[in-house]
């Protein structure tokens, strides 16, 4: 048994409160904890923005502004642990030594922001870092990392393999971008590369696609190592 840390993007799970992805994403989850420790960290997408973007509008600080938008990941970690039932540790874990807490119960584990300016996405690098996981998945809306985004810039260059210091490079040029927003922080990228573990960046959109990579490795997706050694299937 492996231990596994997902970023899983509220833009992805909920890019819509009434179109979300989470009955899909049942399934999926449980199959992968039948056979792993499974950590899933879920961000506050779109719901979270609205949020963020009224605070400000009514001259809230930023710092108030990020602890609002944690409310909302948290909100989405809500959901998608009722969803789980009796799969899941029955409460979202607010710190990563909550989450190592709730992991003793052999359930799958769900939290959301905890520290105002830092992503979800840096909050599961760190989550990763702390349980010593043996990978670290960001589902995103690409299938994977370009230098450039490919949404703006077809024909861009896809990285099926790579090393921490070269996604470094990448984000440090501003690329990775999927629409309007970042596949991945540079924050997140730092703690990939300090910690030696494993990235596995792949679209969610459709949930089979996870499963595909962790217990097939059939699915396109990104691998970030800085060792030789095969990362997929787990």
């Amino acid at each position: 048994m492996k231990t596994v840390v997902i970023s899983l993007g509220g833009s992805i799970l909920i890019p819509e409160l009434n179109e979300n992805r989470i009955k899909a994403y049942i399934p999926v989850l449980e199959r992968i904890a039948a056979k792993h420790r499974l950590f899933v960290v879920v961000g506050g997408g779109g719901g979270a923005r609205d949020y963020i973007d009224v605070a400000r509008d009514l001259g809230i600080d930023e710092g108030t502004a990020d602890e609002i938008g944690i409310l909302v990941t948290r909100l989405n970690a809500t959901l998608l642990i009722a969803a789980l039932g009796e799969a899941a540790y029955p409460k979202v874990a607010e710190s990563h030594s909550e989450a190592k807490k709730f992991a003793e119960a052999k359930k799958i584990v769900v939290m959301g922001g905890i520290t105002p300016g830092q992503t979800t996405d840096a909050v599961a690098a760190v989550l990763a870092e702390r349980v010593r996981a043996d990978v670290f998945v960001n589902v995103t809306s690409v299938d994977g990392i370009y230098d450039k985004d490919p949404k703006k810039y077809p024909g861009t260059p896809y990285h099926a393999t790579l090393t921490p210091q070269e996604l470094l490079t990448i984000v440090g040029q501003g690329g990775l971008g999927a629409g309007s927003h970042n596949v991945l922080d540079i924050i997140a990228a730092r703690v990939v590369e300090r910690s030696h573990i494993p990235l596995v960046v792949l679209d969610g959109t459709n949930p089979e696609n996870l499963a595909d990579a962790l217990l097939s490795g059939s699915c396109r997706c990104s691998v970030v190592s800085d060792t030789k050694k095969k990362i997929l299937p787990l």
